[in-house]
Order: C-alpha cells, then sequence, then structure tokens
C-alpha cells in the first residue's frame, strides 16, 4: 500500500543544512550566508524588544527571524511574568462574548498565541498608549442640567459588544449595543407595566457557557424592581431580542432598586440599595424566587464576584462598606456559598479591615489597632473586588453649599459626615496633597482559606496604599490583579496590583482652559466640560468604567469613550 500524499497546502521554509566541513568564507559573502537560523536566533535572544523590532528592517531574512514566536514568547515571560494577558475577564481563548470577574486560578493557557501581540497589548497597557472612540447616548455634554449629570450610564464588555444603558427616566428604557463590524443596535426594554416612566438601574451578563452558538443571556433591571431577560448575539448584534419580562408581586426594598446583580445561569443574584442579597432560580425559563438575605452593617457600594465553585456549589464573594466609630468608613467582605439544587445559601464566613478586639488589649494589639484606624475614611466612592484583591477608594468630602442643596441626591456613595467641609477641588484648578486621601486607593488582599480548614479564619490584609492619580476617584473596576480608576475629573489610571505600579491613561480636565484673544467653539466646549466636572464634584455624581484585555470604556453621564489598547 503505497503512502497517502502530502496536501497541497504550502509548506514553512525549510531551514538550511547544518555543514559537517568548514565553511569556506569567500570575499563578499553576507553574513546570512555564514550563520545558521539556530545561530542567528540565539544572538537574536539577547536584543531587547526595541531592538528586535529594529532589526525587521535589515533584510527579508532579518525580519522572518526577527518574528520568530518562540522569541516574543521568551521576552513576554521574561517582562511580564504569566503566560496571559492580565484582566481578560473570561475572554481567554474564547469567541463567544462570555464576561465574568474570574476568582484567581480559573484562567486555563490555551493553544497557539501570537507572543508579539501579547507583548505589544502589554506593553501599550503599561504606558498608556491607546486609540479613543466617543459613544453619545442622546444628550450632549453642553446641555447637561444639575439633574441630568446625576444620571449614570452602566456599561458591559462581551466579546467585540460594547453594551450602554442610560438610567435618564424614559417611557422605554433600551440597550445599546455597539459593535465595530455591524454599528448600533437598540433593544427596547418597557415596563409591562401601561405608562410607566422607568430607567435602568444595573446589568447583568450571564457567565455560563452558551447553550448555542453565539448567544448569551443579559439581564436589565428596572427602577420599576421588574427585569428583563434578553438574548444577545454577540456575532449579529441585530439578531438579539428580548426573552421575557419578570415582574414581581409588589415594590419593595428588595426589588427596588437592584444596584448591583451577578448571573450565572440558573442563578441569579440581586442586591438591592437597601442591601436586601437575593437569590433566583432561572431554570426553565421562569423565575423562582428563593431566598433573601439582609444586612444591617453592610452598604453599597459593593461588588460581586460569582463562580460555580463545584457542580455542586456556587461561592459569591461581596465586598462592600462598612461603618467605623464615630462616622467613617472602612471595607468588609463576606463568602457565601451557594447550594446548586436548592438555589439557598449554605454557609457564609466574614471579614474586615478594621477589626477592633474585644476586652482589654495589650500593647501590640494596641499597634496594630491603631494603624488600622488611621486608614479609616469619611467617605466612600466605590470598593471592587475580584476575589483575590479588594481595593477601596475614599470619597471626598462634599462643598457644605452643594450638600444642603442636593441632600437627596447622594448616588451610590456612603453617606458623608454631618459635617462637610469644602473640597479643595472644586476651584480652579487640581491640586494634590499629602493630606488629600481622596486620590488614594487602598489595597487589601483578600484570604478566603479552603472551608475544610477550621483553624484558618478569612483575612482582609492592608498591602499599600497606590498613589499617582490627582483629584477624587469617581469608580473602580477590577479583575485578575488589575485595577482601572476613573477619576471625577476623567482622568483613567491603570494599576498592576501585585507590582504596586500605576500609568496615566487620561491626563482628564486638569483646569480651564485658557484664555485666549477669539472665543472660539473649542473654547466654549472646554470651558463647558469644566463646568460639568466642577458639577460633578458638587453633586458626588458617579461614572462608569469597565475593561477587557485590549479596551477601557467609561462614561461620566451619557458620554461614552472607548480607548483600545490593541493598536
Amino acid at each position: 500500500m503505497s503512502k497517502r500524499q502530502l496536501s497541497p497546502a504550502p509548506l514553512p521554509p525549510s531551514k538550511r543544512i547544518h555543514a559537517n566541513q568548514p565553511v569556506a568564507v569567500e570575499y563578499g559573502t553576507s553574513v546570512d550566508a555564514i550563520l545558521s537560523d539556530e545561530i542567528a536566533l540565539f544572538i537574536f535572544s539577547y536584543l531587547s524588544p526595541s531592538d528586535l523590532c529594529a532589526v525587521q528592517r535589515t533584510n527579508r531574512n532579518w525580519a522572518r527571524l526577527s518574528l520568530d514566536n518562540q522569541l516574543w514568547k521568551s521576552l513576554y515571560i521574561t517582562e511580564y511574568g504569566r503566560t496571559r494577558l492580565r484582566g481578560a475577564r473570561g475572554f481567554i481563548g474564547r469567541g463567544d462574548g462570555r464576561e465574568i470577574k474570574p476568582l484567581p486560578g480559573r484562567a486555563k493557557t490555551e493553544g497557539i498565541r501570537d507572543w508579539k501581540w501579547m507583548f505589544r497589548i502589554s506593553s501599550n497597557w503599561r504606558t498608556g498608549r491607546c486609540s479613543l472612540e466617543h459613544y453619545q447616548l442622546g444628550i450632549p455634554p453642553r446641555l447637561f442640567t444639575h439633574s441630568q449629570t446625576l444620571h449614570q450610564t452602566h456599561l458591559l464588555l462581551a466579546g467585540n459588544l460594547i453594551i450602554m444603558a442610560s438610567s435618564v427616566p424614559s417611557p422605554t428604557p433600551s440597550i445599546l449595543l455597539a459593535s465595530p463590524a455591524h454599528g448600533l443596535y437598540t433593544i427596547p426594554c418597557p415596563s409591562s407595566r401601561p405608562g410607566t416612566v422607568a430607567h435602568v438601574t444595573a446589568l447583568a451578563l450571564d457567565q455560563s457557557p452558551p447553550a448555542s452558538g453565539h448567544h448569551g443571556r443579559l439581564i436589565c433591571f428596572l427602577s420599576t424592581g421588574e427585569f428583563c431577560l434578553l438574548n444577545v448575539n454577540h456575532h449579529a448584534p441585530t439578531s438579539s431580542s428580548r426573552v421575557y419580562t419578570y415582574q414581581p408581586s409588589g415594590r419593595s426594598s428588595r426589588t427596588t432598586p437592584i444596584v448591583q446583580a451577578a448571573y450565572h445561569h440558573p442563578l441569579l443574584v440581586t442586591l438591592s440599595k437597601s442591601f436586601h442579597l437575593s437569590l433566583y432560580d432561572l431554570s426553565s425559563d421562569t423565575v423562582r424566587h428563593t431566598q433573601t438575605l439582609t444586612s444591617f452593617t453592610s452598604y453599597p457600594p459593593s461588588s460581586l464576584v460569582l463562580s460555580l465553585q463545584s457542580p455542586s456549589t456556587y461561592k459569591l464573594v461581596l465586598a462592600y462598606a462598612i461603618p467605623v466609630y464615630p462616622a467613617h468608613w472602612s471595607v468588609g467582605a463576606t463568602e457565601l456559598i451557594i447550594d446548586n439544587t436548592e438555589m439557598t445559601v449554605s454557609t457564609t464566613r466574614t471579614t474586615r479591615a478594621i477589626d477592633v478586639p474585644q476586652g482589654w488589649v495589650d500593647e501590640s494589639k494596641m499597634r496594630a489597632v491603631r494603624e488600622q484606624w488611621s486608614r479609616k475614611v469619611a467617605r466612600v466612592a466605590d470598593t471592587q473586588t475580584d476575589g483575590k484583591w479588594v481595593v477601596l477608594a475614599p470619597g471626598q468630602h462634599l462643598a457644605s453649599a452643594a450638600s444642603a442643596s442636593t441632600s437627596s441626591s447622594g448616588g451610590d456613595s456612603t453617606p458623608s459626615t454631618p459635617s462637610t467641609p469644602s473640597s479643595p477641588l472644586v476651584g480652579t484648578t487640581y491640586t494634590s496633597s499629602s493630606l488629600h486621601t481622596a486620590s488614594g486607593l487602598q489595597l487589601y488582599r483578600l484570604f478566603l482559606p479552603s472551608s475544610a480548614s477550621s483553624s484558618s479564619s478569612p483575612k482582609l490584609t492592608f498591602v499599600r496604599t497606590l498613589h499617582g492619580q490627582i483629584g477624587p476617584v469617581s469608580t473602580l473596576a477590577l479583575a485578575d490583579g488589575r485595577c482601572v480608576s476613573l477619576g471625577m475629573n476623567g482622568s483613567i489610571w491603570v494599576w498592576d496590583l501585585e507590582a504596586g505600579t500605576g500609568t496615566e491613561v487620561s491626563p482628564g480636565i486638569t483646569g480651564p482652559p485658557e484664555t485666549v484673544d477669539d472665543d472660539d467653539e473649542g473654547e466654549q466646549r472646554e470651558d463647558g466640560a469644566f463646568e460639568a466636572v466642577k458639577l460633578r464634584l458638587a453633586m458626588g455624581a458617579r461614572g462608569s468604567v469597565v475593561f477587557d484585555d485590549r479596551r477601557i470604556v467609561s462614561a461620566h453621564g451619557t458620554d461614552v469613550e472607548v480607548r483600545r489598547f490593541d493598536i
């Protein structure tokens, strides 16, 4: 029997055969003729990334060798110390658009990668090099009023899709899907109650593997307590549709309003503003409420991380703000183990960043208490966790005049102290001081030992304070050891939590526009943007920010900015 013929596909260029005899060097012989590919690659392995890119311009052979995947893999591992892109949020090797906040250890290595492409993206993240795109959700920034500034744009990333929903009240709330290949597509999510004006309060994307093709589930929560289940097609957004709308029996603190949610089909976890944690079973296209828990010592802002710990249990990690005597705040975390069959919580464990021992204390415990006590803050802007790290963003004091007129419009931030001194940042420019902590992020390491280890208890250990961003922080996004902070002035910083380093991606609005003789339209826009920043500072309005391994999407009001690092 004859051997099977080779496929007609073109084969890669063969390497030159090693010569057993010494090579006679003739006058005019090039270096390519002397060195074999292996020796050239060995020499190239000593080059830096910039030098390796420079030698590509020498000739075609050097360009081919300098693009060797193993060369760039060695450079990437040496420089960044990992085999995957940080902050992938579940998209590692996937094309179905599934978005998750993975707990540590969930990321798995896949097959062949383009290591030079990974090195380029990681280098762009480190230096802040990116491209900028804009989306506008209806209302131009120059038309903002005091009430409109408090509106928030909810953001999600699903593969190549950007999911946006404005919190502006409307008879027909809707979700906007933005895709580079398909443009914009709107899915209406109206209330089932006729004539009701509602707005979107939260979004949740299904973290479970898709049941078929490129379809995923998305839940949109309304201010009426209802939520809509949608079927989203990541490759063809126009094929997305609304499946059904769940209407609770009545409005209560359990359902109105929902500020956080996590969804891993069939389990849905919702958290209301009054800190009622509810569990739902969404199997068989029905909604069954299974349990509601509440807390009188936990407060928003908060963060949820849901994962499937085993075939029979879910694991939910919750980070939130906790009150500290006399009128201050810190951060805490709770782990909940949820039974997969009954969809109820079986066990819980809680830890706090400030834990005052009971009774009499010795000198060592007193030093620990004083160290913790110095980290309490007067206001919390945001808390985020990825299951391993917890980041607390202190909030600034609101101006006394603004807080008196807008005492009922604090957003999702925790209550401020009774006496709120005027902010040093409401003036003409942003200034930074060692005594002003509204821009310093507190980083904690969350230790959750296995449930079988009864001797160990969960711990929340302070690691460091992240300094660099000027002005108060509006909101955070955290995934897989990478944190993105969005400032009130629109500035964006990226933090590597393990290394403790930060990079400025966007400086934001740092002051009023310089006055010139010709008052053109561009200067008017800059002046309007600076006035909007001062208004956000005075009223404590929150922004939104999400990211994956190649882009950051941020929003203040209805202006959405997309920064891409895969350039």
